[in-house]
């Protein structure tokens, strides 16, 4: 059954470094349209237009920054309890090992 399950968790790490990079990247891209005025670009439906846009890309990039935190919370814990496991595990059969080479003493 262990030859079907495995976890990298460099892997795990580079998803939760991406994930962050996600976040960054939404914040970065809602600062730049941020500084855009809808009075800068042209006709009042053009402008209400966009006023609109703005509203629903900020609501929608929270929503999705809120969703990548949680997901890049869980990666984490996962990461580290997978991290746990494996030195614990390292530990028991050292301490296995150790016991059978020295006759269990």
């Amino acid at each position: 059954m262990g030859d079907h399950f495995k976890t990298d968790v460099d892997q795990l790490a580079r998803f939760l470094k991406n994930l962050e990079g996600c976040v960054r990247e939404l914040k970065e891209a809602r600062t730049a349209l941020g500084h855009i005025r809808a009075d800068q670009i042209g006709t009042a439906e053009l402008d209400e237009a966009c006023d609109n846009f703005q509203e629903k890309w900020k609501y929608g990039a929270e929503q999705t920054k809120e969703m990548i935190d949680e997901i890049s919370e869980g990666v984490k814990e996962n990461k580290e309890n997978y991290e746990e496991l494996e030195n614990s595990l390292e530990k028991a059969l050292k301490k296995i090992a150790n016991e059978n080479t020295s006759g269990g003493k």
